[in-house]
């Protein structure tokens, strides 16, 4: 029996993994959790086999999750669930100690025989992450995205979903000017035209919900 806890920051994706996983003999979803303090507590409680986890999430994010399971609790093994298929992404979390990455995009079967694959103690990783360490421009979206600072991540966030720029500088207490700097710098180094498709970006880069 594999035990194995879930975290991700989206609700319905954990209830939609929690689904698909529970119809499995040999797997047993032990719990779920939200964020990384929330998930450590549990890998303490709880002690599983394997950890699927999510890379973006609120405070402690998947990577730094990853490590600080590894140091603590060595015996559970972690694989990455993400959207997220950059160079930067799959090369932090497998340093991290990371033993598989998964693409969300991928099938419930493919996601199965990683889940096996990892607890059994094998490393696994999709036919996207594959392709892309073969060919490394298949990541050089994500590479773009690993330019952009902390402050540029945000503003794109609040252009994508809508906001203009003089509520941007409001709710960041900076000038309307300094906004429009950041907004031309993001779509300069993403190598975007305009805000459609710095929406289209966000949303497939899993930046923003749809």
């Amino acid at each position: 029996m594999i035990r194995l806890l879930l975290v991700d920051d989206h609700a319905i994706m954990r209830e939609s993994l929690r689904a698909v996983l529970e119809r499995e003999p040999d797997i047993k979803v032990l719990g779920e959790a939200g964020e990384g303090e929330t998930a450590l507590a549990l890998v303490r409680g709880l002690a599983p086999d394997l950890v699927l986890s999510d890379i973006n999430m609120p405070g402690i994010d998947g990577i730094e999750l990853t490590q600080r399971i590894v140091r603590a609790s060595p015996r559970v093994k972690v694989l990455a669930l993400s959207t997220h298929l950059g160079q930067r992404f799959v090369a932090q979390m497998l340093e991290a100690g990371a033993q598989g990455y998964v693409n969300k995009a991928a099938g419930r079967d493919e996601l199965l025989r990683a889940i096996r694959a990892v607890a059994a103690g094998e490393r696994y990783l999709c036919k996207e992450v594959v392709a892309m360490l073969r060919n490394p421009s298949v990541g050089e979206g994500e590479d773009a995205q690993a330019k952009l600072g902390r402050r540029e991540i945000e503003i794109l966030k609040k252009l994508a979903l809508g906001e203009t720029p003089s509520a941007i500088a409001a709710s960041l207490y900076i000038a309307p000017g300094i906004v429009e700097i950041h907004q031309n710098n993001i779509l300069r180094k993403l190598n975007l035209r305009d805000i459609a498709g710095l929406t289209q970006y966000a949303i497939r880069e899993g930046l923003i919900s749809p």
